[in-house]
């Protein structure tokens, strides 16, 4: 779906293996990391290879999918991120970045493309000035 790859990060390898296939099949190319500390290595050294990224909020010991997106958005301000969380929904007003989307597991994964793809539609659509 042109140039840049989605980073998946996903404490759960099923869930992880599922969104990467599902994603993979819509066209886009992945990356999945299990961790905050994988997400960093693998999105730091190159954050323009990035086009969205798509987290969970609780990955276990280290940072969580919130500090993810606002470390990625200092490096990249208009990063799309979609938000998956089982009960840190209710904290997304207070906790996640500016346009981004909080989807709720268990999830369809439909919703995941839908949601990645609004956000780069959204990203990529023309200004008009009136």
């Amino acid at each position: 779906m042109s140039d840049g790859v989605v980073l998946i990060v996903e404490d759960e390898t099923m869930i992880l293996l599922d969104l990467e296939s599902a994603l993979e099949e819509a066209g886009f190319q992945v990356v999945g990391v299990r961790n905050a500390a994988e997400a960093l290595a693998a999105f730091d050294p190159d954050p323009t290879r990035f086009k969205a990224v798509l987290t969970d909020i609780r990955l276990g010991p280290g940072q969580s999918g919130w500090e993810i997106a606002r470390h990625l958005r200092r490096s990249n301000s208009t990063i799309p991120v979609v938000y998956m969380s089982g009960d840190s929904a209710v904290h997304w007003g207070a906790e996640g970045v500016p346009n981004s989307i909080m989807i709720t597991k268990p999830f369809f994964l439909p919703q995941i493309i839908t949601a990645v793809s609004q956000l780069l539609n959204a990203r990529q659509a023309p200004e008009t000035h009136t």
